[in-house]
């Protein structure tokens, strides 16, 4: 991953700073769409953006999953995926917009989704995200 660098883009970055614990190598806001909205300091502008919109894809596959397995009222209330080296985990912050966190394999989850549900609730209405339309 590149080195992380200021950005006038990031204005929202201070909501993250929360999920600034052990463990938790960076955080991203992202739209429902894939689009990064703010980034943590623990990840450049490039990589959060790359992330953004992978988190966004693998939330699509949890919804297609969810009604899958329970039908269209099967909403998807947050992704853990577990890897070697850590996990993902995405939730719900707003309307038409998720977060995104990327662990050490030695955080404490519990900890994590925790905080990742108190900032999503508290400040969903700062981080919603209207859904785009095609300009016609």
């Amino acid at each position: 991953m590149s080195t992380p660098v200021a950005d006038s883009t990031n204005r929202l970055a201070w909501l993250l700073e929360d999920l600034e614990i052990p463990g938790v190598r960076f955080a991203v806001l992202l739209s429902d769409d894939g689009l990064r909205i703010a980034h943590s300091r623990g990840v450049a502008k490039d990589d959060a953006e790359r992330f953004a919109a992978a988190a966004s894809g693998l939330r699509s596959l949890g919804k297609a999953l969810g009604e899958f397995c329970g039908g269209s009222s099967n909403a998807v209330r947050q992704n853990m995926t577990e890897y070697d080296e850590g996990m993902i985990m995405i939730t719900a912050a707003g309307v038409g917009a998720l977060l995104g966190v990327a662990t050490t394999a030695d955080v404490d989850v519990a900890l994590v989704a925790h905080r990742m549900n108190e900032l999503a609730s508290r400040v969903g209405h700062e981080i919603g995200s209207a859904p785009r339309h095609g300009g016609r």
